[in-house]
């Protein structure tokens, strides 16, 4: 099979999403099947709309030798016309990766209205559709004017291949001292770890250490707010950035550590829970999207809504004071991970999928 990958940027970009589209390529790769990746370069959305206008992309789309081309949904913005026109002049048919749609997340009135209506737009304007979660699929559904052809393919949580045992983790929960906590993801406004630091205001400063593992170059104003908020508080001995980790970094980041918390304003999905959850770390997430999909409230983890500042502090504040609850829900959480499909599972349904469609 002949596949064609259309992405912002690298693919070795730093987010859930990436990875998502990552692990893809390298399952179809090892299958025998040929990836062939096209670049757009990251611009802003003004000048991705700009690229439906282009010759050379367009030319370069139309010329493509693929039995499928796949687009990640992050693209929409510069294929929402491209694609109508692209789609009667080639063989292959468009498959859109949607993550979760931009449409989703909290804007403002008149960005909300321009984001869904250049997304309905494009989401009409492909042949089929991966879907990271069922919570996906239902927004994208509600937004398309014909039935297409689908498949939900979880993400995994199995990436780093966690060795740590129930003992260790029953043990780990009664460690005296603070209670860890582990903020992992790129510092963005919708990652919400102002909603987090909110919360900790709440809490004595004694109770809390936090490391926060994630790329502080994305939103590099929201990311020196969060760092001005750890200096006005003096949080430096509480709180660390610690940036992006590599792997085995990040093993030992959440082998150590006793809660994930990524209180999101949205979340397609949440590979970030799953991940911790495999280490046996409750995950405290946000009620809108997807994480609704993993989490079980008051057993592997919490469900908070986006900005809810007080019901997160008192989830904290039982996890730090209550270790028998600690370590009931660490349980939980290791088992939760247990029960979801790993990547090679979840990329074998879709090549499946993608072998229907040519």
């Amino acid at each position: 099979m002949r596949v064609g990958l259309l992405i912002y940027g690298g693919l070795d970009t730093v987010s859930g999403g990436y990875l998502y589209d990552r692990k893809l390529v390298e399952y179809l790769e090892a299958q025998g099947d040929e990836v062939e990746i096209i670049s757009l370069p990251w611009r802003n959305y003004g000048h991705h709309l700009l690229d439906n206008f282009s010759a050379a992309l367009f030319h370069q789309l139309a010329n493509l030798d693929c039995d499928v081309l796949l687009q990640d949904e992050l693209n929409h913005p510069s294929l929402s016309w491209l694609n109508h026109r692209l789609r009667s002049k080639v063989k292959y048919s468009i498959v859109s990766i949607v993550h979760h749609l931009r449409g989703s997340e909290l804007n403002s009135w008149y960005s909300r209205w321009l984001y869904e209506y250049v997304e309905r737009r494009y989401l009409n304007s492909v042949d089929a559709f991966i879907y990271n979660s069922d919570t996906t699929r239902g927004v994208v559904e509600r937004l398309i004017t014909e039935n297409k052809p689908g498949v939900v393919a979880y993400p995994a949580g199995d990436r780093l291949a966690p060795e740590i045992s129930e003992a260790n983790i029953r043990q780990r929960a009664h460690i005296p001292g603070p209670l860890r906590i582990v903020f992992l993801g790129n510092v963005i406004h919708r990652k919400g770890l102002h909603t987090l630091f909110n919360a900790l205001k709440q809490l004595p400063d004694e109770s809390w250490q936090l490391q926060v593992a994630g790329s502080l170059d994305t939103e590099v104003a929201y990311a020196r707010l969060m760092q001005q908020m750890v200096d006005t508080h003096s949080w430096r001995k509480q709180v660390q950035f610690m940036g992006s980790l590599e792997d085995e970094q990040l093993v030992r980041l959440l082998t150590n550590s006793h809660v994930l918390v990524v209180p999101s304003s949205y979340e397609g999905f949440g590979i970030a829970y799953l991940e911790g959850m495999s280490f046996g770390l409750p995950a405290i997430g946000s009620k809108a999207g997807g994480a609704v999909e993993i989490i079980a409230h008051g057993g592997d983890g919490y469900l908070i809504a986006p900005g809810d500042v007080m019901s997160l502090a008192k989830h904290l504040r039982d996890l730090a004071s209550d270790r028998d609850l600690l370590e009931k829900m660490s349980l939980a959480a290791h088992q939760r991970f247990f029960a979801h499909p790993g990547w090679h599972d979840s990329m074998g349904r879709i090549r499946a999928f993608l072998l229907e469609l040519i």
